[in-house]
């Protein structure tokens, strides 16, 4: 019975390894989503710009600005939701995932 236990309890930390993002604190997820990095330091390091926070408020979000992943106001645009109607959309990362980024309102 104990060799059971041991192999059960075994099993179990495998599989809560094998399953990303188990367990992760939900502005830490977000920040993973947009293939962000979480660091110590209140600010990021160039190249890297603030993207939210990480492990509950405790770490900052940031991401890269040299990849395809800026985020809406470096492009020039604004964050809205999505019951706002833009007259121009445009490719920028904004904080929530189902918002848009907008160039005109």
């Amino acid at each position: 019975m104990k060799l059971f236990s041991c192999l059960m309890a075994l099993l179990l930390l495998l599989l809560l390894q094998a399953v990303p993002g188990l367990g992760l604190p939900k502005d830490t997820l977000h920040c993973l989503g947009y293939h962000g990095f979480c660091f110590r330091s209140k600010s990021c390091p160039e190249p890297f710009a603030a993207f939210g926070t990480c492990s509950w408020r405790q770490k900052t979000c940031c991401i890269d600005t040299t990849s395809n992943f800026h985020t809406c106001q470096d492009e020039g645009g604004h964050c809205v939701p999505p019951e706002i109607k833009c007259l121009q959309e445009q490719v920028g990362l904004c904080p929530h995932r189902e918002w848009k980024c907008c160039t005109e309102l």
